[in-house]
Parts: C-alpha cells; sequence; structure tokens
C-alpha cells in the first residue's frame, strides 16, 4: 500500500572503496566542520532517496545546498551577488568559504 511506502524504513548502503565516499572520507578527516563536505554528504543522502522513489521531507533544503555547490564550483562569492529578498532556510546554514 502507498501508506506503507511512505512510511518504509530507509537504508542507505555505501561502497567505501566508491571514489566519492572515498573523498568525502579524507575530507572530513582534515575538516570535521567542512560546510561543502556536509553539502555534499546531504546531496548523496538526498539524491539516493529521490532515486528510489522517496519524495523529500525539505526540498528548499535540497535546492539551497546545490545553489551553494554551483556557486562554489563557478567560484562565485555571496559578496560578489546583489542582495536577495528570499528567505533562507532555517535549516541549512549560510554558505561559508570553502578552500
Amino acid at each position: 500500500s502507498l501508506r506503507r511506502a511512505a512510511n518504509a524504513k530507509k537504508t542507505m548502503e555505501l561502497n567505501p572503496s566508491h571514489a566519492i565516499v572515498r573523498a568525502l572520507k579524507d575530507k572530513f578527516s582534515a575538516d570535521a566542520a567542512d560546510s561543502a563536505a556536509k553539502d555534499l554528504v546531504w546531496l548523496l543522502y538526498e539524491t539516493a532517496l529521490l532515486t528510489s522513489g522517496f519524495t523529500l521531507d525539505n526540498p528548499g533544503s535540497f535546492s539551497n545546498r546545490i545553489h551553494r555547490l554551483i556557486k562554489l564550483g563557478l567560484s562565485i562569492d555571496d559578496d560578489d551577488e546583489p542582495e536577495d529578498d528570499e528567505e533562507e532556510d532555517d535549516e541549512v546554514p549560510k554558505r561559508k568559504k570553502y578552500r
């Protein structure tokens, strides 16, 4: 039934030898407070949920993480942008300077 599927226990299995998992482990070993690494872990989890047919509890957090990582990849600093009147999602910390 649909209700039982919605309440299904979610189990995420990771391959410890996968390049992404190894790189994330290295990032956390170097700096456990690395905001970019935390965003990447959450994105890995949330994309696994989506590809498995689940829905996200907070899609706004997902899109905020994606936007922060796009900015990071494009070397866009928040100081370089005009102020935006949109409210930030309370669950997601503001983007910090990444190395």
